[in-house]
């Protein structure tokens, strides 16, 4: 169950970094491709506590520091149509966090503090945060949604 809770939880992060893209692309029109993925990625990885230790990445993170945390700083107002899922899927990253032994309350209070997580909305039961995750699957075309077939058609598949 965790492994798919942890699935879950790497879609909204792509969507999150998908979009984020999106809106430095706009932010930095002079910048280069290479600028908006490591800029994206350093935020996505910032927002979900797992910064890539990869020599390059920490570079990056430590050169732009300033700008990383000034992009931090619009995400609520730049992407309110996330709040949602992101504040599911860190809330569902922490609770595998938790029950693999790992306590971090840094990464809540931190997405708490950037107005991101969403306090009074209630704790996402696993099966309601497998469907919010299929469905910004789906929007986004990371996923195909499963098509529901007859039992005839279920039937002819066996022949």
């Amino acid at each position: 169950m965790i492994g798919a809770l942890r699935e879950g939880v790497a879609l909204v992060e792509m969507v999150f970094f998908k979009e984020t893209k999106g809106l430095l692309e706009k932010t930095y029109p002079d910048e280069d491709l290479s600028f908006y993925l490591m800029l994206a990625g350093a935020i996505t990885n910032e927002l979900f506590g797992t910064p890539n230790p990869e020599e390059r990445f920490v570079v990056f993170r430590r050169e732009n520091r300033e700008v990383i945390e000034k992009e931090m700083g619009k995400l609520a107002d730049k992407l309110p149509h996330l709040r949602n899922a992101l504040t599911d899927a860190l809330r569902v990253q922490a609770l595998c966090d938790n029950q693999e032994g790992v306590e971090d309350p840094g990464v809540l209070q931190a997405a708490e503090a950037l107005g991101i997580l969403q306090k009074d909305r209630p704790l996402p039961l696993p099966s309601a945060f497998m469907t919010l995750v299929r469905g910004l699957g789906e929007a986004y075309q990371l996923v195909v949604a499963p098509v529901q077939i007859s039992p005839e058609e279920d039937q002819s598949l066996l022949h």
